[in-house]
């Protein structure tokens, strides 16, 4: 397609950013928020950028978002999702933690729990929790990914597997049509495996923006996990898998 220069700039911002939103680029160019939704819509018709509510983020294929740039991507989406993952956690549980910045808005919900036993790979959610005198903090060993401090390789996956746990909490970095659960890096997905296959409950959390993403390795199926916890559900086919797997769809923004 043919780009205008606004249209090359917000592009080149998007790619350095990981997102752009509607606001900040109106006033950035000086123009209307219409002028940049349309900007936006162009950019995403040409399968550039991907829409996400107030803006847009990149890339739209099989790369991966900065870290940062996904703590603000539908932030409040993520909170409302922790704290309904955190109210169905009891007290004097035991649980897994992955990577990701929607299991440490679950993290973050969890910080009035007593006598929980938290086992992750996460650095931010260890880092978050260590204070509190109530929650027992477990940290897995191996190979700390610069770029999120999530712990992977093989010897998070044969830390993890010492463990059996209440409850385990994960995310995906894309949810496909026909349920499949997906990430970037594999190292990342073969820890996530061993969460899943050593917990009695696994609460899958997600905002809505992975259903309209992808990513090359697959972690396993939403019919592998007991809850999946998200603001919204727009794809019909993964609401039936749901249905016919006996999988507990909680979708957060129902409630408001």
């Amino acid at each position: 397609m043919y780009l205008t220069g606004r249209q090359s700039e917000i592009l080149e911002l998007a790619k350095t950013e990981g997102r752009v939103l509607v606001d900040e680029l109106a006033g950035r160019f000086a123009v209307t928020p219409q002028t940049i939704r349309k900007d936006l819509n162009d950019l995403c018709d040409a399968r550039v950028l991907t829409r996400i509510h107030g803006g847009a983020i990149f890339p739209s294929g099989n790369e991966n978002v900065k870290y940062e740039a996904r703590r603000s991507i539908a932030a409040g989406e993520k909170q409302a999702i922790g704290a309904a993952a955190a109210a169905m956690i009891p007290h004097n549980s035991s649980l897994f933690i992955n990577i990701g910045t929607t299991t440490e808005a679950v993290g973050e919900a969890l910080l009035d729990h007593k006598e929980l036993m938290i086992i992750t790979n996460n650095i931010n959610v260890a880092n978050r929790l260590r204070v509190f005198p109530s929650i027992e903090v477990v940290i897995a060993g191996g190979v700390v990914r610069g770029a999120d401090g999530g712990i992977v390789g093989e010897a998070a996956v044969d830390f993890i597997r010492q463990f059996k746990v209440d409850y385990a909490v994960i995310g995906a970095s894309a949810i496909d049509q026909d349920g499949a659960l997906l990430d970037f890096d594999y190292r990342e997905v073969k820890v996530a495996q061993a969460i899943i296959a050593n917990a009695r409950h696994v609460i899958l959390v997600s905002d809505s923006t992975k259903f309209e993403r992808t990513a090359p390795v697959r972690i396993g199926h939403i019919s592998q996990v007991h809850t999946f916890i998200t603001d919204s559900c727009p794809v019909e086919n993964v609401r039936v898998i749901c249905q016919e797997q006996d999988v507990r769809l909680i979708e957060t923004s129902a409630r408001r």
